[in-house]
């Protein structure tokens, strides 16, 4: 098959070029082409119409979309928010004008979508036909399957897929939590009762790639473990994969007071002139020495009782 993938550069996209790239011909848009070795390349911008990429559709047997930044790293500022929604939504748009200009349309479009599209529901069993949720990740994964479902009047089938935590050592969520957990100081915020679904991500590239073939109606597929883990047990999981000491549960209002303080300092650094940005790095370098501090405390605490 000739497979065009858009977001290929991410960790979800890695997963499926390392699957797929040996049986397919695979063609990456991207905003940086990077010369990698066996596969094509094209420069794209998406805004949301078709561009001077377009081509790329034309003769596709299939279009695989996972652009989008990511939803971590930063904190949802109301500008922070608005790029989270265009960065889905323009891509997506783009390739459903890509796909109705084509002479020879692709037969499937597998569009990505978050389990954020239903909302909190602590531990309710949920489906594919649960209603969507009210909050701003839901809002965003209306959104985003909306504008992908666009390609079902064109004729190309149309499958969305609502992503948990993909978990790998060699990227993704997964990575960047083992370092405290190996410290002995990672654990779940608050209660622990929050659920997270997850997926291993040998599985989830297995299912995007069974569902390259499957030739069904279009589908809504929520790619999840059958496990519903709590926060507390994933750390429990986590901390035994690490080799580390049981967690330190950081309080239930401690944990939003640092995320903030942790976002706020995050964006200051990078707002800061040049000239400001050493008097920025100093007091994050000393948050994050005061955070230790607490935390290197409330784990003697722990252990000597």
């Amino acid at each position: 098959m000739r497979i065009v993938l858009a977001g290929a550069t991410g960790f979800l996209g890695g997963l499926l070029r390392q699957r797929l790239g040996t049986t397919h011909e695979l063609v990456l848009l991207t905003r940086r082409p990077r010369g990698t070795s066996g596969v094509t390349e094209v420069a794209w911008r998406p805004d949301g119409t078709a561009g001077p990429w377009a081509h790329a559709i034309d003769g596709a047997d299939a279009v695989v979309n996972l652009a989008g930044e990511p939803l971590v790293g930063q904190r949802w500022s109301p500008s922070r928010k608005a790029a989270l929604l265009a960065s889905r939504i323009e891509p997506t748009r783009s390739l459903v004008a890509a796909i109705d200009q084509a002479s020879a349309r692709p037969r499937v479009l597998i569009s990505a979508s978050a389990v954020g599209y239903y909302g909190p529901h602590g531990d309710e069993v949920l489906t594919e036909d649960t209603p969507a949720g009210r909050d701003f990740l839901a809002s965003v994964c209306v959104e985003w399957e909306n504008a992908a479902l666009a390609a079902e009047t064109l004729g190309t089938r149309v499958v969305t897929i609502r992503t948990g935590l993909v978990l790998s050592e060699k990227g993704g969520a997964l990575k960047p939590m083992l370092l405290p957990f190996r410290l002995g100081l990672g654990g779940p915020i608050g209660s622990g009762a929050q659920y997270w679904p997850w997926i291993h991500a040998d599985d989830w590239s297995a299912i995007v790639a069974f569902l390259l073939g499957y030739r069904a109606a279009a589908l809504r597929v929520t790619t999840l473990r059958d496990a519903l883990w709590s926060a507390a047990t994933y750390g429990i999981a986590i901390a035994i994969a690490a080799a580390a000491l049981r967690f330190v549960q950081i309080p239930r209002l401690m944990g939003p007071a640092l995320l903030t303080l942790t976002f706020y300092l995050w964006d200051a650094f990078h707002a800061a002139g040049p000239s400001r940005r050493r008097d920025v790095r100093w007091i994050w370098q000393t948050a994050l020495l005061a955070v230790l501090g607490v935390a290197v405390i409330a784990l003697n605490l722990l252990i000597r009782d």
